[in-house]
């Protein structure tokens, strides 16, 4: 994840996390279907998509700590 990527997610408010995170969640899902039935091309998505999702929970959790 780029650093300015990272900086956009830190903007967000929670509502907006929680929305993207089910976004990120449903693309993976999709992603992992595609990649089952031989459609994905570049596995590797997958990967950095999870990693995507690992940290806005992340930021998400910190944000639930401090309200």
């Amino acid at each position: 994840m780029k650093k300015q990527n990272l900086k956009d997610l830190k903007a967000k408010t929670l509502k907006e996390l929680k929305d993207l995170l089910t976004v990120k969640s449903k693309e993976l899902f999709s992603l992992r279907m595609d990649k089952t039935l031989a459609k994905l091309k570049n596995t590797r998505i997958v990967f950095h998509k999870r990693k995507e999702i690992a940290v806005i929970k992340t930021l998400k959790r910190q944000r639930e700590e401090n309200e």
